[in-house]
């Protein structure tokens, strides 16, 4: 047992010994191998977290980065726009429906395929065409049934305006601005997209109509010569049929749309024998199918289709017969018809070893009357907006810049009604030829049925013509027929 006295000693002892440690405190640091590693790992466990999540919200940062980098394209878009939202990568993974009067493996639905893939690749956004045979039937169908597509390629204006009055598309305008639109398109292409004074859709590409092909080739060789007169191409007529061949190959069949091709050629003699204010005033309904006007331009074009001796199979042979099919007997050898009225899109029906110049060519469907100059038929599809969404729009502002019909332009078949396309973006000379050939034209019109009424310019009009064609019905009563018709 420690006694008092040893105990006193003690405690001295240790205040000394703690006063030694405190005065020590300004020495020389530890060394690292002297100190405590508690507190230091302790500290670095703490810091691990951080840098991890501060590595990951910098990886994020980046990725975003990346994601919202500007796709690269050789086509403008407008700024501030959905398109440019979309070359962004924003509405990547969405996909867009298109219906319109072409199937998808058609010619011009595999030149729409090709025309699309750069906005797809650029986007990420998928375009589903639809499209069919029977389109100006069963899209009001599906409309009717709420089930519309989200964009619709319309070849007829009439059938366009019915839905934009009926409330069912959705105005451009809401979405383009007028500098955009006014750089892309003359005034003249945006009033076929004006309804009751607001643009509902935009243009996407024409056809002229106005046009003759001819094996340039055997043409030639056989001595014939291009008309300038409807005197002259009447007489070429007649001399090719002396010469024991068909001048003539023409076909109108076209499934539900049996009938148009007889439209046009009824729409190329109102402009040839008549003035454009009765061509106006008939497309408007003001001018009555059974006037004498209208009955004099079709018995004009019925002078050659009922001759049996001018056409290919005769008469009879005229509604049966697709209109694509109509000219592949032009490319025998020899030729089997020699003279074929249609849009530079029938081109897209030719062979496809056929060479322009060479194994064809075209000329102007000459005036009747010089009286009403040298007037051009011309025809295009446009499209409207069903379905407002993101990406919907970002296709449509796509549609208004000529890169959106480079599957035409280059392999045939349509001309950009954009006027920023330029010539080389055209891969042959046909179509910038006939984009010519319209612009020195004394006037041109656009397709008069297809701006009629959908009930008449896409009902009556085709039924009653294609039964006066058959034979099944007489011309009076087929224009009493769709005047009666009219809304």
């Amino acid at each position: 047992m420690l006694n008092q006295k040893t105990f006193k000693l003690l405690a001295i002892m240790l205040a000394l010994a703690l006063i030694l440690v405190a005065c020590g405190g300004g020495g020389e640091e530890p060394d690292a191998a002297e100190t405590d590693t508690g507190d230091t790992a302790a500290d670095t466990e703490e810091a691990a977290p951080d840098t991890a999540a501060e590595e990951e919200a910098m990886d994020e940062e980046e990725a975003m980065d990346e994601e919202m980098e500007m796709a690269e394209v050789d086509f403008d878009y407008p700024p501030g726009g959905f398109l440019e939202r979309a070359l962004t990568g924003e509405f990547a993974g969405t996909t867009v429906t298109v219906d319109g009067a072409f199937e998808g493996n058609d010619p011009d639905g595999v030149k729409f395929g090709e025309s699309v893939a750069a906005f797809e690749e650029a986007t990420g956004i998928t375009v589903n065409y639809i499209g069919n045979k029977e389109f100006e039937g069963s899209i009001t169908i599906r409309v009717d049934a709420g089930d519309a597509p989200d964009v619709v390629d319309f070849p007829q204006p009439g059938l366009f305006a019915n839905f934009a009055r009926a409330g069912e598309i959705v105005p451009v305008t809401e979405f383009m601005t007028e500098e955009w639109l006014s750089q892309q398109y003359n005034p003249g292409w945006r009033e076929f997209n004006t309804v009751d004074g607001t643009e509902y859709g935009v243009m996407m590409r024409f056809s002229g109509k106005s046009l003759v092909w001819y094996p340039v080739d055997d043409f030639e060789a056989a001595g014939y010569e291009v008309p300038t007169t409807w005197d002259e191409l009447l007489a070429l007529t007649q001399q090719i049929a002396d010469d024991g061949d068909a001048p003539w190959c023409i076909g109108i069949g076209s499934d539900a749309a049996t009938g148009w091709v007889a439209t046009d050629w009824t729409e190329e003699m109102m402009l040839r024998t008549t003035s454009l204010e009765n061509y106006d005033a008939w497309v408007t309904g003001d001018l009555p199918f059974d006037s004498p006007e209208v009955k004099n331009a079709i018995e004009t074009w019925s002078e050659v289709w009922f001759n049996d001796d001018y056409v290919f199979g005769g008469r009879d042979s005229i509604v049966s017969t697709f209109f694509g099919d109509a000219p592949t007997p032009m490319f025998e050898d020899p030729p089997q018809c020699w003279l074929h009225k249609q849009a530079n899109f029938i081109t897209s029906f030719f062979p496809e070893d056929a060479e322009f110049g060479v194994d064809y060519n075209f000329f102007y469907l000459p005036p009747v009357d010089e009286a009403y100059g040298r007037p051009f038929l011309v025809a295009g599809d446009l499209v409207a907006m069903f379905n407002d969404r993101p990406e919907v729009r970002a296709l449509m502002e796509y549609f208004t810049v000529p890169q959106s019909v480079s599957g035409w332009m280059e392999g045939g078949g349509a001309i950009a009604a954009q006027q920023t396309a330029t010539r080389d973006m055209y891969g042959s000379d046909l179509d910038w030829s006939v984009a010519e050939l319209v612009n020195q034209a004394t006037s041109f019109r656009f397709d008069g049925s297809d701006l009629m009424p959908g009930e008449v310019g896409a009902g009556s009009f085709w039924e009653q013509i294609t039964s006066y064609v058959a034979g099944s019905i007489d011309l009076d009563t087929a224009m009493q027929e769709i005047d009666a018709t009219w809304p």
